[in-house]
């Protein structure tokens, strides 16, 4: 995975007024925090960070973040957007090491044809839509494929049963259901009959 640059201004006024003048000059306000880093207030070009989490990866890409001659590598962590117009308000950066295990949350896929559940006229019911890992930074995927074609009518896929990339470990409940399978109605009408 390659890292993106990105320039950061440390001369920030703190206040909600200050933050809306650099957000209507195209800045956004932001903090870097971190282990061994006391938080420390900066501002980034809206335009730049639009770019450097719009790859494959989003918002799980290792930046680079120069920080008026102060280097880190972080991911951006919370992201908090204006509720009406959806602009970026406010970025929280978190310090990474790229030798130790990050928490991530990544997208799920689903792959694959359930047969047996099409043809029971029973339904594939998605559960969770992404799914919180633990890797190194540079080993985060852009997403996870769920097969599905091995469902059969009543059967689900729980966290445990998802097949996850080398180094890739699931973070959350390993009992969660990731995906079910449901009656449809021409299964429950049939049922009725």
């Amino acid at each position: 995975m390659s890292q993106i640059s990105l320039q950061a201004s440390t001369t920030r006024a703190h206040g909600t007024r200050n933050s809306r003048r650099l957000r209507l000059a195209g800045s956004i306000p932001a903090v870097v925090y971190g282990e061994g880093v006391s938080p420390l207030p900066v501002s980034v070009d809206a335009k730049a960070f639009r770019t450097a989490v719009s790859g494959e990866q989003g918002l799980n890409t290792l930046i680079d973040l120069d920080a008026d001659g102060q280097k880190y590598i972080v991911l951006a962590r919370e992201i908090q957007r204006h509720p009406v117009r959806g602009t970026v308000a406010h970025i929280d950066f978190q310090v990474v090491d790229p030798n130790k295990p990050v928490e991530a949350v990544v997208p799920l896929h689903l792959i694959g044809d359930a047969v047996e559940v099409r043809h029971a006229d029973w339904e594939i019911d998605q559960q969770m839509f992404s799914f919180a890992i633990r890797t190194r930074p540079d080993l985060i995927p852009t997403h996870i494929n769920v097969d599905i074609s091995a469902l059969t009518p009543g059967s689900a896929i729980h966290v445990k049963d998802v097949v996850l990339p080398e180094g890739v470990a699931a973070a959350g409940d390993p009992a969660a259901n990731v995906v079910n399978t449901r009656a449809g109605r021409a299964a429950k009408t049939a049922d009725r009959s």
